[in-house]
């Protein structure tokens, strides 16, 4: 006999071919979509200025967006000002969305903890570790349910976190107490150079949320329409009472892994051009045409003020003033002891020297 059955629902407003296959959301009209075009377009060209301050070396190991930018830039814009984003490490576009500015975060990259304190005190920091970031957020949504306040946490992972044992922690104990949270799987088909076919047997990532309680579903993560409309509608469950989601985002990373990576060593040029065909941008675009909204002196005129934004961002960076080196061990003790303060003074005395 059977036991249980379940089923992975799969979303899809705007086709590979830019036409759509339902009704546009009441809540997303014209103006939205240029907005989040917009948006998508300036992390596009933030990521290319980032990868050249790493080639130059100003800028330490970056994870590029390209190609993935509809993620962030969904989740951003159907989140409420008092929700709280628990970042992995490509979130740029949520991330601005809630009040970091490009600086920041290149400052963050640069390897200055500097950049993780921007105007929304709410929100985490930049998450490196694999996995650690879902924890967190069960963590947050625990305390929310705790103190009775209607508001949602939303985390975020790649396909290949979710092997990890803290993924599987966060998601049982979100489903064992009802937590008010949803999990982004960003299902970019790399988990660094293993293909999403090697890494996992399952045959969905969606599909995981079940053995711990709650439902998962896949979006078409190159779909802006649909990742927002799914994410809000996950956001408002989450924040009634309705329990947390999984959505996981069929989507290509392409870019590199990060820039300590090549991924021409693991994957083929033909599989890369078929996906820069059906990227978001791309498709976005062949939409708003359609539509007869968008003309090429359009899209020339915004990237260019998305350069202009994105030069000004970068000349902040590169003229903050590096941080005190003192600052490794300043933060250390609420009082600093006696007995380590001969040291303290021999690092300002030559820490700083060296830094010059």
């Amino acid at each position: 006999m059977t036991i249980a059955t379940f089923t992975i629902d799969y979303h899809q407003y705007l086709k590979p071919d830019g036409t759509l296959s339902q009704p546009l959301p009441k809540d997303l009209d014209h103006n939205a979509l240029l907005k989040l075009y917009r948006l998508m377009h300036l992390l596009r060209v933030f990521d290319g200025r980032a990868i050249n301050l790493q080639r130059v070396g100003k800028l330490g190991t970056y994870p590029g967006n390209i190609g993935q930018e509809a993620i962030g830039a969904a989740i951003g814009h159907a989140m409420q000002a008092d929700d709280v984003l628990v970042p992995y490490y490509r979130d740029c576009a949520a991330q601005y969305q809630r009040g970091a500015p490009f600086h920041k975060i290149l400052q963050y990259w640069g390897g200055d903890e500097r950049g993780s304190d921007f105007n929304n005190a709410e929100d985490f920091p930049i998450c490196v570790p694999i996995a650690a970031q879902s924890v967190i957020a069960s963590g947050v949504a625990a305390a929310i349910k705790y103190r009775q306040q209607k508001r949602a946490v939303v985390t975020t992972i790649g396909e290949g976190g979710t092997s990890e044992g803290d993924f599987y922690e966060a998601m049982n104990v979100a489903g064992a107490w009802n937590l008010p949270v949803v999990f982004v799987v960003n299902n970019n088909q790399w988990a660094i150079s293993v293909p999403r076919s090697a890494q996992t047997q399952t045959q969905t990532i969606a599909q995981k949320a079940i053995a711990t309680g709650f439902s998962g579903e896949q979006v078409d993560g190159n779909d802006i329409i649909a990742l927002h409309e799914r994410i809000r509608m996950a956001l408002d469950k989450a924040r009634n009472g309705g329990g947390p989601t999984l959505i996981e985002a069929i989507t290509y990373r392409l870019c590199d892994h990060t820039t300590a990576d090549d991924a021409n060593r693991y994957r083929s040029k033909e599989e890369l051009d078929m996906a820069w065909q059906v990227e978001p941008l791309v498709r976005l675009r062949a939409y708003f045409t359609a539509q007869t909204v968008w003309d090429d002196s359009k899209e020339e005129a915004l990237l260019l003020e998305c350069r202009k934004e994105i030069d000004k961002e970068v000349d902040i960076y590169l003229n903050i003033k590096p941080a005190p080196v003192t600052d490794i061990v300043d933060y250390m003790y609420a009082k600093w002891p006696e007995s380590l303060k001969d040291q303290r003074e021999t690092l300002l005395q030559f820490g700083d020297s060296h830094h010059d």
